[in-house]
């Protein structure tokens, strides 16, 4: 049976990074959410757009590029979304990736997201949010973790995860600007034959996310001698307990 699972990001791409587990939610009569921290007006309409795509509902909290903090106001928004939505399932980025991670505000995004996990089911601003009962910590999952301990067959989804990545019109102007003065074009037509010709930044960025998305999910997948042709990868906040045993 479907969840209630809320992702709770830093970046936009961040919803089809995840979009797979997602979507599958939603696809088994679960109810998908995402709220993201960091987003500009620009980008906020087709972050929106691909969560569509993948039958997510969106939420954006109005963060600042380079005032995150975990104030007792910035986590009362994390925790007033936590309350509203109510998941049984949380999934954030991987703490031990935000801290290596040099992308701005990283690091204290995974300090108020995970404060604002516990205090979500404690007593915290109850007076504030009268309306809204606190909630007991979800199942935590962390996506693209640098020590996955599960995966998640995503093959039914592949093609609506690519349209989703699809519309991040922004996001794929910036990778095709860095791939292009980053990475010299000869290795670039190895991977992405004829790369300089391609009409924009846009046409670049998204034929290098193809690549790499493709090579990311199968490695994932079947390369790691696992079931699955494509495959996100997730670490699991805690142990497993399970009732017994399974394959």
């Amino acid at each position: 049976m479907g969840k209630r699972m809320l992702l709770l990001g830093v970046y936009g791409m961040e919803v089809v990074e995840c979009g797979g587990a997602l979507a599958i939610n939603v696809q088994n009569g679960g109810e998908s959410y995402a709220s993201i921290m960091l987003s500009s007006e620009k980008s906020r309409p087709q972050i929106t757009h691909a969560a569509e795509v993948l039958g997510v509902q969106m939420h954006f909290p109005g963060f600042q590029y380079g005032y995150v903090d975990v104030s007792p106001e910035s986590k009362k928004k994390l925790v007033r979304i936590i309350r509203e939505v109510k998941p049984d399932i949380i999934i954030t980025q991987d703490p031990e990736h935000s801290f290596h991670d040099l992308d701005p505000d990283r690091r204290q995004a995974m300090v108020l997201i995970l404060e604002s996990i516990a205090l979500a089911s404690r007593d915290f601003a109850l007076d504030e949010m009268p309306e809204l009962n606190p909630h007991p910590i979800p199942t935590i999952y962390y996506m693209t973790p640098h020590h996955p301990n599960c995966v998640v067959d995503i093959s039914s989804v592949w093609e609506q995860k690519n349209q989703a990545m699809d519309v991040l019109h922004s996001q794929m102007e910036f990778s095709g600007r860095h791939f292009e003065e980053a990475i010299e074009q000869k290795a670039l037509e190895t991977i992405v034959p004829a790369f300089s010709t391609l009409a924009n930044d846009y046409e670049k960025g998204r034929a290098m996310h193809r690549v790499l998305d493709q090579a990311i999910h199968v490695y994932h997948g079947l390369v790691t001698h696992g079931h699955f042709v494509l495959a996100e990868a997730y670490k699991r906040e805690g142990n497993f307990h399970l009732k017994e045993l399974i394959e």
